[in-house]
C-alpha cells in the first residue's frame, strides 16, 4: 500500500508499511504524523496504518541518560552566554512575564503599611491591564517614556484635583447623586462622569499639545487607556480605604479583587473613547469643537449611566458592554471618520 506522510501541508512518500515502521523506529517519523493512503479519501495518522498492518513500533534509545544529556550539550541546557545577553534581557515576553510574576514578590519585601499597601495592590492590577493594552493597541508612535508619563501624571493630576483642591465640590451637579432615580442621572452624568472624564483628559491634551508629529487615533486610544487605568489606581485605593474597610474580611477580600480588576478596565474604555476623538480634533482642526464635545460627552454619559444603574447589576453590565462596543466600533470606523472629516 502506498502511504504518504504529511508535514507542514507537504506530502512525502509514498512509503509502504515496513518502510514507515523503520522510519518510526529510527525516530524520523512520528506515529502522530498525519498520513493518507492512495485508497483513502481523508487523512489519518501513521500510527493508524501501522496498527492496521499489525505492526508494533519501538523507538530505540540512543545511549543511556548521561550519553543523551552529553549529546544535548551544556550550552543548550544552561546557555549562560545567551541568558545574560542584551538581546535576551530586552525580550518583550520575558520582561512582561517577569514584571507580572515578580512584582508581587518585590512588593512583599517592602516594609510599608496603610495607604501604601493599598496603592501597591492597585498599582499591580493596573500594570497588568497596561501590559495587556500595550499588546493589543500599541502603534509605532507609542513611546515608553510617554506611556509612563501618562500613567503617573494622571495619578498626580487626580490626586491634586480631588484630594487637595476638592474639584468634585466645585461641580454643583454632584448634589444630585444623592437624590432618587431618575434625577440622580443628572448628578452622575454632569457631576461624576463629566468631572472624572475631564480629569483623565488633561494628560491626553498635554500629549497632543507637545506632540512632534500628528498622532493617529489608535495611538491616542492607547494613551487614553493608560490614563484610564491610572485613574483606576486612585479610585481603587479610595474604595479599599473607605467602602471595603467597613466590610467583613471575606466580603472585603472579594470586593478588593473585583474592583481592582474591573475599575481600571472601565475607566480605560471610557478614556480610550476620549483619546479617539481628541486625536481627530487635532488631525482635522476645522471640526475640533464638535470633536471636543464628543470626546468629553460620550465617555461622561456612558460613565454616568453606569454609576446611575450601579445597584442594578444587569443594566450596569449593559452599560459596561456598551462602552466597550463603542470603543471597538470607533476604531473600526476610523477610515469612515477620515472620509467625513476631509470634506
Amino acid at each position: 500500500m502506498n502511504i504518504y506522510v504529511i508535514r507542514n501541508n507537504h506530502r512525502f512518500g509514498p512509503y509502504d508499511e515496513q518502510t514507515l515502521l523503520l522510519y518510526v523506529n529510527n525516530g524520523q517519523v512520528l506515529k502522530q504524523d498525519k498520513a493518507i493512503a492512495d485508497s483513502d479519501s481523508f487523512e489519518r495518522t501513521v500510527g493508524f496504518y501501522l496498527k492496521r498492518a499489525n505492526l508494533k513500533s519501538h523507538v530505540q534509545n540512543k545511549g543511556n541518560v548521561l550519553t543523551q544529556l552529553s549529546a544535548i550539550g551544556s550550552e543548550l541546557i544552561f546557555p549562560k552566554a545567551k541568558l545574560f545577553s542584551k538581546q535576551f534581557l530586552s525580550d518583550q515576553r520575558f520582561l512582561i512575564l517577569a514584571l507580572v510574576g515578580l512584582l508581587p514578590m518585590i512588593i512583599m519585601t517592602i516594609p510599608l503599611g496603610g495607604f501604601f499597601i493599598f496603592y501597591e495592590v492597585s498599582l499591580y492590577f493596573s500594570i497588568i491591564w497596561g501590559l495587556f493594552f500595550y499588546a493589543c493597541f500599541k502603534t509605532h508612535q507609542v513611546k515608553l517614556k510617554t506611556t509612563l508619563n501618562v500613567f503617573f501624571l494622571t495619578q498626580l493630576c487626580v490626586f491634586v484635583a480631588w484630594d487637595l483642591l476638592g474639584l468634585p465640590k466645585v461641580n454643583p451637579f454632584y448634589a444630585f447623586t444623592d437624590v432618587h432615580f431618575p434625577f440622580n442621572i443628572l448628578g452622575y452624568v454632569f457631576g461624576v462622569g463629566l468631572t472624572e472624564e475631564f480629569g483623565k483628559m488633561i494628560p491626553l491634551l498635554i500629549i497632543l499639545r507637545k506632540a512632534k508629529e500628528p498622532l493617529i487615533p489608535q495611538t491616542m486610544v492607547f494613551y487614553g487607556l493608560m490614563a484610564g487605568i491610572s485613574f483606576g489606581v486612585f479610585e481603587g485605593v479610595q474604595y479599599q480605604m473607605t467602602v471595603n474597610a467597613e466590610q467583613t474580611y471575606a466580603v472585603s477580600f472579594f470586593l478588593n479583587i473585583a474592583r481592582l480588576t474591573s475599575l481600571p478596565f472601565l475607566h480605560a474604555c471610557w478614556c480610550g473613547i476620549a483619546g479617539y476623538f481628541l486625536s481627530f480634533a487635532h488631525l482635522y482642526p476645522k471640526y475640533r469643537r464638535g470633536l471636543y464635545v464628543l470626546a468629553i460627552s460620550i465617555p461622561a454619559i456612558v460613565h454616568g449611566l453606569y454609576d446611575s444603574f450601579a445597584d442594578l447589576g444587569a443594566i450596569s453590565l449593559v452599560m459596561v458592554f456598551l462602552g466597550l462596543m463603542l470603543l471597538m466600533m470607533y476604531l473600526k470606523q476610523s477610515v469612515d471618520y477620515q472620509s467625513k472629516l476631509r470634506q
